[in-house]
């Protein structure tokens, strides 16, 4: 029974292997789907070590794998983003050992400068929000550089135009330059490892990261978020002079200073020497404006003093000073005396006083003082008959035992 049936679908219906399914779909899709530009927004996107990416391209109803190979993602000239609108071009491919199809991207754009301009806010708002913008973080730029840093292309007219402005203004400065591609894939990671060099060096003082006018596309490195970080993260001042006066990137809002182009930076990070000479004549003009004026208050004054009446005669001024002394002295000498005179007034009562007073004059004059237990005896009362009494007269003592 089950080999009539069999018999029955091998000759009815064809049978495929797997493998010749999937060889047979790759062969038709690969050939109608050859050439293909794809719009959607990007999902899932990962760089790996090899330098391939893989993402999803989505819209709102479906989802297709893509990949894009290292060698081909090196012409994007901007790093995708999740959320981010592009433009592929390529073709679909199948991967027989897991019968997935995908995208393969040759090309990849933005769907639009729109697009480019919601992932510049997009980051803006991200780093504004983290204070990578914040002017506390801002540090100062130094006033007389003595080496000067630079973060541009070799070949680039911004480098030329720097050195130009350089030699005008500070010709006594000194100029590194840490080359590297300005645009393009590849750029934002340059100009990165171009900034940490320059970091990694003691004695630079300033550096300027700068290129020249350019599309948006041009400039995109300059938006990348490893680069604004790169410039946040830098222990030595930044000044960025990218594009021209109206193009305004990522690393403007994050750098310490920004300057409108690469011309402008170099003005900023370097003071005119014309204009510093200028200065010190000024300064040295008013300073010896400063000291004649001081020489002639002075001789002024000085004039004013020889020429008073004491400056002619001293010896009046020191005469009128020890008349002075002498009054002093007078007055001095008269208190002294009467002051010598009213303690001796003074003592010579207390004197008196204290003679007047003398048991010895009192005893002289015929009085006698009772002493009883050595006490003398005040009142007739105190005086005790059957106690010893001892009499103290002016010549001597008289004793009384009862």
């Amino acid at each position: 029974m089950n080999q009539i049936l069999f018999n029955n679908i091998e000759a009815d219906v064809q049978v495929f292997t797997v493998s010749q399914l999937t060889q047979s779909i790759k062969f038709v899709l690969e050939q109608t789907f050859n050439d293909v530009s794809l719009v959607g927004e990007i999902s899932n996107f990962k760089s790996y070590s090899s330098g391939h990416w893989y993402f999803n391209l989505k819209d709102e109803n479906a989802v297709i794998n893509c990949v894009m190979w290292r060698g081909l993602n090196n012409n994007v000239f901007f790093k995708p983003t999740d959320g981010m609108k592009v433009i592929l071009t390529g073709r679909v491919t199948v991967y027989p050992v897991r019968g997935n199809y995908q995208f393969d991207a040759r090309s990849m754009k933005p769907a639009g400068e729109g697009e480019l301009q919601a992932a510049f806010e997009r980051l803006k708002r991200k780093l504004y929000e983290e204070g990578l913008f914040d002017e506390q973080y801002k540090k100062p730029i130094p006033s007389f550089p003595k080496k000067i840093g630079l973060v541009t292309s070799f070949d680039g007219a911004a480098l030329r135009d720097m050195i130009s402005v350089a030699s005008r203004r500070f010709p006594i400065c000194e100029l590194i330059l840490s080359p590297c591609k300005v645009q393009g894939s590849g750029s934002a990671e340059e100009i990165v490892e171009s900034i940490k060099l320059l970091n990694t060096q003691k004695d630079i003082d300033v550096i300027i990261v700068a290129r020249g006018g350019g599309s948006i596309e041009d400039l995109w490195s300059f938006n990348e978020e490893i680069v604004a970080r790169a410039i946040f993260n830098s222990k030595i001042p930044i000044i960025t002079g990218i594009g021209h006066e109206i193009d305004f990137t990522i690393s403007d809002f994050v750098a310490d200073l920004r300057a409108p182009t690469p011309s402008a930076a170099m003005e900023l990070a370097t003071p005119n020497l014309d204009l510093l000479k200028q200065d010190i004549l000024l300064m040295l003009s008013d300073n010896l404006e400063y000291i004649f004026n001081k020489y002639k208050s002075c001789w002024n004054d000085l004039s004013s003093v020889t020429n008073s009446y004491f400056y002619r005669f001293p010896l009046d001024k020191v005469r009128n000073y020890q008349q002075q002394i002498d009054n002093i002295l007078s007055k001095t000498f008269q208190l002294i005396d009467k002051k010598i005179y009213s303690s001796d007034l003074a003592l010579k009562k207390i004197y008196y006083n204290l003679k007047l007073y003398d048991v010895n004059n009192m005893l002289n004059r015929g009085f006698a003082l009772i002493l009883q237990e050595n006490k003398f005896v005040k009142r007739k009362k105190n005086l005790n008959l059957a106690e010893p009494i001892k009499i103290k007269f002016y010549d001597g003592d008289v004793e009384i035992n009862n």
